[in-house]
């Protein structure tokens, strides 16, 4: 991939738990043009955890798709993305420069890099100077409430060789409250040439054309909108080229995607691990559907697939 090949684009946002391979392929099915990976540990990779090998699944269908490194080690992050893009097809490296939860970011990684602009620099430089494939920064607005850091840091990811920034109106201390700022996002696209990927509050396909014409972003990026929707991008594919908002899922489709989401995480999972996390994806896939709260509080009791596919098949409320 190039540069250009950022922009235009809609972009599946990695989400811890949520974004392995089953869930991408739906969303890509949907309208999802480029995919990322949930969020893997550059140390976690580098000491052979046992945890990081079912993030990395992938397949052709995948493509193109980033796999998304968490870290603070310049250059093991750097030797670890070598090693994953000798074993694995991914199409680029996001750094992730955004997480706000607490264990990632008292360890100084995730949005900590917010703070260390020198390290977050010599991580972009070090990883673009050894990997045959681009680089790319996930980051905020900046770190504390009110902080907007993000332009000039994007100045030295830039200048260090980062191919796109996809940008999140929040500061860290924001988390995922009150409303991304989508100002920031136009600040750090009038502060680079770069590829800016505009990313926070995209629900709609409305909210799509205001991130464009609010920010004037090459591309946009969904995440919380596509859990238990991941028609979210039909809707907003569908918007942007002609202005009107295409029917929503019936029922039946809704059925049908969780019951094809349920066999292909049993397929990349087992049985055991494939109904556990379906269960959140069912509750997702169930909101706001007339008499799904009690299949919603007996999917906690699912322990095999039989009884989560039973579930399905009750669900026939519509919409409320």
């Amino acid at each position: 991939m190039n540069r250009t090949d950022f922009i235009g684009k809609l972009y599946l946002g990695p989400m811890a738990g949520v974004t392995d391979l089953p869930f991408r392929l739906l969303c890509r099915e949907c309208g999802a043009d480029i995919v990322v990976t949930e969020m893997i540990s550059a140390k976690g990779l580098y000491y052979g955890s046992k945890n990081t090998a079912p993030l990395l699944m992938t397949d052709e269908k995948d493509r193109p798709v980033g796999v998304q490194l968490f870290g603070k080690e310049p250059e093991l992050m750097a030797d670890e993305a070598v090693k994953l893009i000798e074993k694995y097809p991914f199409d680029f490296v996001d750094i992730n420069m955004g997480c706000p939860m607490p264990k990632i970011v008292n360890n100084g990684e995730g949005s900590a890099l917010l703070k260390e602009p020198e390290t977050a620099e010599r991580i972009v430089a070090e990883m673009v100077k050894k990997l045959p494939v681009p680089v790319t920064v996930k980051l905020r607005a900046g770190f504390a409430l009110g902080e907007r850091t993000a332009p000039e840091l994007a100045k030295r990811l830039e200048a260090a060789g980062a191919a796109a920034l996809a940008v999140h109106g929040r500061t860290r201390e924001e988390y995922y409250r009150g409303h991304a700022d989508r100002s920031i996002i136009r600040e750090v696209k009038e502060a680079v040439s770069i590829p800016v990927i505009g990313n926070g509050d995209i629900w709609s396909g409305a909210d799509a054309k205001r991130m464009y014409e609010e920010t004037g972003c090459d591309s946009i990026m969904i995440g919380r909108a596509a859990q238990g929707n991941p028609w979210i991008f039909r809707e907003v594919r569908t918007f942007l080229a002609e202005g009107t908002v295409p029917p929503p899922p019936s029922v039946e489709e809704r059925k049908d995607f969780l019951l094809r989401h349920t066999a292909m995480m049993m397929e990349e999972k087992g049985e055991y691990t494939g109904v556990r996390e379906m269960r959140k994806h069912f509750a997702w896939y169930t909101q706001g559907l007339q008499g799904a709260a009690s299949l919603r509080r007996e999917v906690n009791m699912a322990v095999d697939r039989r009884s989560l596919e039973g579930l399905i098949e009750r669900i026939s409320g519509e919409k409320s």
